[in-house]
C-alpha cells in the first residue's frame, strides 16, 4: 500500500528534544537518524547495544494523524523483525512492553528483509493512529532470530497529516 497523496512526512514535526531510545549503542543513536528532521541517508545509524530489542519514543510538536511507516537497513539480515507500536505514553520502559498482552499494543507488525531493504511503506491501522503526539517502536527481534545479534535500522520515516486544532474562523464576524 503506498502513502495517501495527502500525506506527508511527519519527520518535520519531531520534538528532537524528546526523541528518545533504550539500548541503543553509544554513537549510532536514534537522534543521529533523526535530527535532520528527514529520511537519513547518511552514514549514521541506529544499532542496538546488549542485545536485538530496542524502544524508540518518537515524540512530535503538534498532534499527528500516522498512516504509515518506512523503516530502512542497510543490512537487513539485522533488521527488525517483529515491531510493536503503542501511541502516546508520557514516558516507557523495557518492564511497559515486555511480556504484555498483544491487546496492550495499537499495532503488532512482522516484517520481511525485503521490506527493510526497499524502504517499502508499512501501512498502518489508521484508526489506532488518528490522534498521536508520540510514537513507541518497540523491535522486539530482528531478521537473524538471534538475540544476541545487534538490530541495525539506517533510516525512519513516519508519513500521515497533521490533526488541524483549530478551523478556519475567517467566515466568522464580529458583533458591534
Amino acid at each position: 500500500m503506498a502513502a495517501a497523496k495527502d500525506d506527508i512526512s511527519l519527520l518535520e514535526h519531531l520534538d528532537v528534544s524528546q526523541i528518545n531510545c533504550l539500548n541503543e549503542d553509544t554513537g549510532r543513536d536514534l537522534r543521529s537518524i533523526l535530527a535532520s528532521k528527514k529520511l537519513n541517508t547518511s552514514a549514521s545509524y541506529l544499532e542496538s547495544g546488549a542485545d536485538a530489542q530496542l524502544l524508540l519514543s518518537i515524540h512530535f510538536n503538534q498532534l499527528v494523524r500516522i498512516r504509515t511507516l518506512v523503516l530502512h537497513s542497510k543490512d537487513p539480515s539485522r533488521g527488525p523483525k517483529t515491531i510493536k507500536l503503542l501511541v502516546n505514553k508520557p514516558a516507557i520502559s523495557f518492564t511497559d512492553v515486555e511480556g504484555n498482552d498483544d491487546k496492550t499494543f495499537a499495532q503488532i507488525i512482522e516484517l520481511s528483509q525485503d521490506e527493510l531493504t526497499d524502504g517499502k511503506t508499512i501501512p498502518l491501522k489508521f484508526v489506532r493512529f488518528k490522534s498521536v503526539n508520540s510514537l513507541h517502536i518497540f523491535v522486539e527481534s530482528n531478521q537473524s532470530g538471534d538475540d544476541d545479534v545487534q538490530t541495525r535500522i539506517d533510516g525512519i520515516d513516519v508519513l500521515g497529516v497533521l490533526v488541524e486544532a483549530t478551523k478556519s474562523l475567517s467566515g466568522l464576524k464580529q458583533d458591534d
